[in-house]
C-alpha cells in the first residue's frame, strides 16, 4: 500500500469529488459577494455616462466576472482544502485512512490531481476569456464607460512621443494599417517641454502618402479637429493635415503592451518586439512567467492546507492547525505579489520573481508534511 501513489479507486474518487464540489461552492460564494461589492462601487460611474442604464450594468458584470474568477480561484482552492480536511479529521475519517495503511501523501494525492486539473482549466480560462474581458473593460473605463469604438485588440490610454510632441488617445482598436484611434489629442511642445497648443479629434487613422518608397511620409489624419492655443487661449477649427508624422502603428502597438490583456503567446511576441527595439522588458518577462506559475499555485493549496488534515481532533488543536494552514496559504499570496513587485523594479530576475515563491512554499509544505506526518 505504501508503494502506491493513490489510494483505492473508490476512495480517490470520493476525495476528489468532495474537494471539487467545495472548490466550486467557495468560488461561487466569493465571486458573488465581491462582484456585488464591486458593482456597488462602480455603478455610479457607469450610470453617469449619458445613455447608460441597466444593460450597461450587466455588461460591466460580464466583463468583471472573469477577472474575479481568475484572481480568487487559488483562494477558493485554499479554503476548499480546509473545508475538506476539517470534517474528515473531525469525523475520524483521516484516522481510518491512516489505520488502513495510507500515508499522508497518498491521502493528498486525489486532491493534488484535482488541483492540477483546476490549474489547467484556469490557464485556459485566462487565455481565452480573461485577457479579452480585461482588454475590453480597460478600454471602456478609459472612455468613462461611454461608447466603445468597434474593432479588435482594444487598448486604452495611449501616449506616444514624436520628438518633443505627444500623441495621446483614449482608445486604440485594430492593428497595423487598420489601426484606429479615438479620443485623440496632439500636444505641440516647445524645446523646454511646455505645451504650446493642443489639437483634438474624435478619431484618427494612419495615412501614408508619396510614390517613392524612400520619400514616403506618414501621419495621422484627425476627424473633426479643433485647436486650442495656449498663448491666446483661443479655440477654433484646426487646419487640415497630418499630425504625428513620426509615429507609426507599430510604435503604438509596442507602447501599449498590457500583460493582463494579452495571451501567453501574444505577450511573448510583444516582449520579443520590445526587446528588438531596445526596450526594457523585465516587468513583462516576470508577468509572462507568472501566467504559468499563477494558475499553478492551485497545486500548492492542498499541500499548504494539509496541516489541518492530520493530528487528533480531540486534542483541541484542530482549529489551530486550520489557522496555520490558512496562514501558510495567505503568506504565499503576499510573498508572491511582493516578489513580482520587486521584480518589476529590477530587484529580482523575472524568472525568480515569478517562480521563487512557488518553489519556496512547495518546499515549506513538503517539509511540514514530512516532519509532522511521515
Amino acid at each position: 500500500m505504501q508503494l502506491e501513489f493513490f489510494p483505492s479507486r473508490t476512495l480517490a474518487l470520493y476525495l476528489a469529488r468532495l474537494f471539487a464540489t467545495r472548490i466550486l461552492g467557495v468560488l461561487v460564494m466569493l465571486v458573488l459577494v465581491l462582484q456585488l461589492l464591486d458593482l456597488l462601487g462602480e455603478s455610479g460611474k457607469i450610470l453617469a455616462a449619458p445613455g447608460n442604464g441597466e444593460p450597461q450594468l450587466w455588461s460591466y458584470v460580464l466583463l468583471r466576472l472573469p477577472q474575479l474568477v481568475s484572481r480568487f480561484l487559488p483562494y477558493s482552492v485554499l479554503l476548499a482544502t480546509l473545508l475538506t480536511f476539517w470534517p474528515l479529521n473531525q469525523n475520524s475519517e483521516v484516522i481510518a485512512m491512516r489505520a488502513a495503511g495510507l500515508s499522508a501523501h497518498q491521502i493528498l494525492a486525489p486532491l493534488l490531481v484535482t488541483a492540477l486539473l483546476v490549474a489547467a482549466v484556469a490557464f485556459g480560462f485566462n487565455e481565452r476569456v480573461v485577457t479579452r474581458a480585461s482588454a475590453t473593460l480597460k478600454a471602456w473605463q478609459a472612455v468613462d464607460y461611454g461608447p466603445l469604438p468597434q474593432g479588435e485588440a482594444l487598448r486604452g490610454n495611449v501616449y506616444v512621443g514624436d520628438g518633443p510632441d505627444i500623441l495621446a488617445a483614449d482608445n486604440v482598436s485594430g492593428e497595423g494599417a487598420a489601426m484606429q484611434l479615438s479620443g485623440v489629442t496632439w500636444y505641440l511642445r516647445d524645446p523646454q517641454g511646455f505645451i504650446t497648443s493642443e489639437t483634438h479629434g474624435t478619431s484618427a487613422r494612419f495615412v501614408v502618402t508619396g510614390r517613392n518608397a524612400r520619400g514616403v511620409t506618414g501621419g495621422w489624419q484627425l476627424t473633426a479637429p479643433t485647436r486650442f492655443d495656449t498663448s491666446t487661449l483661443a479655440t477654433g477649427p484646426a487646419p487640415p493635415g497630418l499630425v504625428a508624422t513620426g509615429v507609426t502603428p507599430a510604435q503604438i502597438e509596442i507602447s501599449t503592451v498590457d500583460a493582463d490583456a494579452e495571451s501567453f503567446s501574444r505577450l511573448a511576441r510583444s516582449i520579443d518586439t520590445l526587446r528588438a527595439n531596445g526596450r526594457r522588458t523585465a516587468e513583462l518577462d516576470g508577468k509572462w512567467w507568472h501566467k504559468i506559475s499563477g494558475p499553478l499555485s492551485a497545486l500548492l493549496m492542498p499541500l499548504l492546507g494539509a496541516v489541518a488534515a492530520f493530528g487528533l481532533a480531540r486534542s483541541g488543536q484542530l482549529f489551530i492547525r486550520a489557522v496555520i494552514g490558512m496562514a501558510l496559504g495567505f503568506a504565499y499570496f503576499v510573498i508572491d505579489n511582493a516578489a513580482l513587485a520587486i521584480g518589476n523594479f529590477g530587484g529580482y530576475p523575472p524568472l525568480i520573481a515569478a517562480w521563487g515563491p512557488f518553489l519556496l512554499f512547495l518546499l515549506v509544505g513538503e517539509t511540514v508534511l514530512i516532519r509532522t506526518e511521515e
